[in-house]
């Protein structure tokens, strides 16, 4: 969605909308639609829209308001995202071609305008490429947005949210595209392509590097795959010289067939979004970079594909982690901690960071306990985690803090080995962190998000459409803004 500013109406505008808070329409707009918009129950709520045609010099135009809610309301920022993404879903196959937004008799601030504009591009965006019988009418038609009248400050508001907005798409694509695609090797070259230019160091290591480095439990997970594995390590130093990186690693399974511990066939085409956890970490170096954030920040994606041919490991093998601790893998199907431990590991080891925040697609059991709505967060550290919390309720990428302790700990002890990388049935999504908890540094924040349910949506939300939702890259950039670059 290409968006551009300017000081008046084009000459050419055939689609105007304007901004509504609740219970109040902006002024100068046209009597008519003032009066279609009051027989039409339009009160301004969020995401509301109301439009209709007038006579504006001597041509039809068609009109729009769009509600922003209560411009007091704590949750103001999400609303005024959602105006913007109830105009993208309202207009964006509706045969009109351009938007004209004007904003000349509005009191957003340019932050505000800037909110608008990021849940406009946000809900705008699709992916058509490998659609080819689409009717004319299922056809997307928004082209672009002229924005009138904007408030001082927007050009700095809006190259901030603009950069976000193209992180949150990175990670929507990745999380898009199906699995004969996407898969370890082109995932690394799709975020080359991405981040091309913006000065982030990329570090790739292969199956042979990561073998030489004792990687059994990620390796383990991806031998039954003729893909090979990879990690791939993207950094960003925005901030102070001598300052320590905050680490985000993300899960990257391209594919997971459940290996040996094979899924059944009903959904599992759904598994090649089992990588959101990478998808959002890449994400969210796009946004960081685009923005050129002050901070420094290291983002890794432990990438792999879980498939079940003859070389894949077995339920009952042991593996030995980078770590040195030994795994009794029970169920191949609980590949992601695999990943992750080798992963976490490694960058600790390399980057010696102030923070650890990793982020998964990992358990069923998440999604039992929190639905859709908002991920598991675990931790062994409050302030972490409460920043965390603060950043997801400003975002809208929302968490909720789940427990962890010793006595969870205990139900993944092995007879045989270390650990085992499944425990009962009860407290999955818990005994899943304790086991990741067991890669931390003594003395290192760490914080785990279980994005199972927030990946993708099988309905459309306000800044998404049906799919890939781009979770967690907002979260992030959020938590780097309040607490790394304050």
């Amino acid at each position: 969605m290409h968006i551009t500013f300017a000081d008046t109406l084009p000459t050419d505008a055939a689609l105007i909308a304007s901004i509504a808070n609740k219970d109040s329409l902006p002024d100068g707009i046209a009597p008519v639609l003032a009066e279609g918009a009051r027989r039409a129950r339009f009160k301004g709520s969020p995401g509301q829209v109301v439009d209709g045609f007038v006579e504006h010099e001597g041509k039809v135009v068609r009109v729009a308001l769009a509600g922003a809610g209560d411009p007091g309301a704590k949750d103001r920022r999400a609303n005024l995202e959602k105006a913007g993404g109830a105009l993208a879903a309202k207009f964006l196959t509706s045969g009109e071609e351009s938007l004209a937004l004007d904003l000349t008799n509005s009191s957003l601030s340019a932050d505000d305008a800037a909110a608008v504009l990021l849940g406009l591009r946000l809900r705008a965006w699709r992916w058509d490429e490998y659609r080819t019988t689409q009717k004319d009418a299922e056809k997307v038609s928004l082209k672009g947005v002229v924005v009138v009248g904007a408030p001082e400050g927007i050009d700095a508001a809006w190259a901030r949210e603009g950069a976000l907005a193209e992180g949150v798409e990175f990670t929507k694509e990745l999380v898009t595209l199906p699995a004969n695609v996407l898969y370890p090797e082109s995932f690394v070259e799709r975020c080359r392509k991405a981040l091309e230019g913006t000065g982030i160091e990329i570090t790739v290591l292969d199956d042979a590097e990561m073998e030489k480095l004792g990687m059994g439990a990620l390796l383990g997970v991806g031998q039954g795959s003729e893909r090979p594995s990879r990690i791939l390590a993207m950094k960003w130093n925005g901030g102070e010289a001598n300052a320590k990186p905050t680490l985000l690693v993300g899960k990257g399974v391209t594919f997971d067939s459940g290996g040996i511990s094979i899924k059944p066939g009903a959904g599992m085409e759904d598994m090649k979004w089992d990588m959101g956890g990478a998808g959002a970490v890449a994400g969210t170096m796009v946004a960081l970079a685009k923005r050129k954030a002050k901070a420094n920040v290291i983002g890794v994606c432990g990438l792999v594909e879980n498939m079940p041919d003859g070389k894949a490991q077995r339920p009952g093998d042991v593996v030995t982690t980078m770590s040195g601790q030994t795994v009794e893998v029970i169920n191949t199907d609980a590949e992601g901690r695999l990943v992750l431990c080798d992963a976490l590991h490694w960058a600790q080891e390399e980057y010696k960071p102030a923070a650890v925040v990793d982020l998964a697609t990992l358990t069923g059991a998440m999604l039992i306990a929190l639905g859709h709505e908002q991920a598991g967060l675990f931790s062994n550290d409050d302030t972490l985690a409460g920043n965390l919390s603060t950043a997801g309720q400003t975002s809208g990428d929302k968490v909720w803090r789940m427990p962890i302790g010793p006595a969870y700990d205990k139900l993944i002890d092995s007879p045989i080995a270390d650990m085992k990388n499944v425990g009962p049935r009860e407290a999955g999504s818990i005994t899943a962190a304790q086991f990741l908890k067991r890669f931390i540094k003594d003395g290192t924040p760490w914080a785990h998000l279980d994005i199972a349910g927030m990946a993708w949506s099988n309905k459309p939300g306000a800044t998404w459409g049906k799919g890939a939702t781009g979770y967690g890259v907002r979260l992030l950039d959020q938590y780097v803004r309040d607490v790394l670059e304050g």
